[in-house]
C-alpha cells in the first residue's frame, strides 16, 4: 500500500512508521522537517496548520491511506478531508479516551453520576467541548506543538466518521508510554528509587486510580493494523493494554524491575504533602475496553508489559527531563511518613 503519515516523526509516528517499513508499504511522511525521516520513506515538508497549501504535493504521493497523527480541533478534519476527498480511499485520525463523559467528570467539567467502566466505544462522550481550560492548553501546546487553541476531538471524529464520501477510521488512545514519552509518565517513581528514597507516598484516592494505558510500539502495532486493515473502514476503536492496573500497581511494577526495597506509603489526602496531590475526581476511573479491535482486526500486543516497563525504565533513567523540584519535596515526604508511623 501507498501510506501518507501527517506528523508521522513525532513520540509515535517514529513507531508506526518502522512497523509499516517492516511491512514494506510505500510510506511519505508529511511535517515540519525539524526532526530527520528514516531512510526509505518519501518527505514532504508544510505546515499541518495550513494544509491546503500542500494538497498539490500531498495528492501527488497517491495514497490509499491517509493517516493523521496531529489532529486537534473539527475544523482541522475539514480542511483534511476536503484534500483528500476523491484522493485516496481512507483517513484515520487518531483521538483520544479525553472524548469520553467519565474523562470529564474526573476532570470536575461535568456533574452527574459516575460512569460506568469498562469504557466501551458506545460509552457516553463529554457533553462539554473543550476539554481543557485556555491556560492547560497553552501548557499542553508546550509540549505537543500541534495542539490548537480549539482543541477538541468529539467534533474532529464527528466530521470524519459523518463523512458520505470518504470513510474515515478513529482510534482513541490511553495514555502512551515508553521512550520519546514526552510527559515522562514513569519519571516520578523512577526518580525517587534512583535517589534511594525508603519510602514513596501516594495518597489513598490516587493510589486506587485506573486509567488505560499502552506502551508506544504496542499502540503503533495498533494504528498500522488499522490503516492496512479495509474491515476498520467506518469503525472506532479504543487502543489500550487490558487489564488496567491503577498507580500503585504500575508504580509496583516499576519498583520490582528495579529491585527496589524500600516501601510504598499510602496516605489519606488530608496526610498526603500537597505536591503530591492531583485535582479531580479519582472516583471516576478510567478503564477502557479494546474488545473490539482484538476481536475484529485480531490486535494483539508485540512487546510483552515486562519489556515495556524495562524499555521505558532503561529511557526515563538515560533522559532525565528538567522538572521543578518542588515537585520532589523529600523533607515534607519524610515528615509525612514520620506522621504516619507514629500514628500508626
Amino acid at each position: 500500500m501507498r501510506i501518507l503519515l501527517i506528523g508521522g516523526n513525532g513520540f509515535i509516528g517514529r513507531f508506526v512508521v518502522a512497523a509499516l517499513k517492516q511491512q514494506r508499504h510505500a510510506l511519505a511522511v508529511f511535517h515540519r522537517g525539524t526532526t530527520a525521516t528514516p531512510d526509505g520513506v518519501d518527505e514532504i515538508r508544510g505546515d499541518r496548520h495550513r494544509l491546503n497549501a500542500s494538497a498539490h504535493e500531498l495528492k501527488r504521493f497517491a495514497p490509499d491511506v491517509v493517516i493523521d497523527l496531529v489532529i486537534s480541533s473539527g475544523p482541522q478534519v475539514e480542511e483534511l478531508m476536503n484534500v483528500f476527498r476523491g484522493a485516496t480511499r481512507r483517513v484515520v485520525m487518531l483521538s483520544s479516551i479525553d472524548v469520553y463523559r467519565a474523562v470529564g467528570i474526573s476532570h470536575g467539567m461535568e456533574s452527574g453520576p459516575l460512569q460506568e467502566v469498562p469504557l466501551t466505544e458506545e460509552s457516553e462522550l463529554r457533553r462539554a467541548l473543550h476539554p481543557y481550560p485556555p491556560e492547560n492548553v497553552q501548557i499542553m501546546r508546550k509540549i505537543f506543538p500541534w495542539v490548537t487553541d480549539d482543541y477538541d476531538k468529539i467534533r474532529a471524529e464527528r466530521i470524519l466518521m459523518n463523512d458520505r464520501e470518504l470513510p474515515g477510521t478513529v482510534l482513541r488512545l490511553p495514555m502512551v508510554y515508553g521512550p520519546g514519552d514526552r510527559l515522562h509518565r514513569f519519571y516520578p517513581v523512577v526518580k525517587r528509587i534512583v535517589d534511594g528514597r525508603r519510602h514513596i507516598i501516594f495518597p489513598e484516592t490516587l493510589a486506587a486510580w485506573h486509567s488505560p494505558r499502552g506502551y508506544v510500539e504496542n499502540v503503533a502495532a495498533a494504528i498500522a493494523l488499522a490503516v492496512t486493515d479495509d474491515r476498520a473502514a467506518r469503525r472506532i476503536y479504543n487502543v489500550c493494554e487490558e487489564p488496567s492496573f491503577s498507580e500503585l500497581e504500575w508504580a509496583r511494577k516499576i519498583a520490582s524491575e528495579m529491585e527496589w526495597e524500600g516501601e510504598f506509603v499510602v496516605l489519606p489526602v488530608e496526610r498526603t504533602p500537597r505536591h503530591l496531590l492531583r485535582p479531580g475526581n479519582a472516583a471516576q476511573h478510567w478503564t477502557a475496553s479494546s474488545a473490539r479491535l482484538r476481536h475484529e482486526l485480531g490486535y494483539e500486543e508485540v512487546i510483552a508489559i515486562e519489556e515495556a516497563i524495562r524499555q521505558t525504565i532503561r529511557w526515563e533513567r538515560e533522559n532525565p527531563p528538567t522538572v521543578d523540584l518542588a515537585q520532589f519535596d523529600y523533607a515534607a515526604e519524610d515528615a509525612a511518613v514520620a506522621a504516619q508511623q507514629r500514628s500508626a
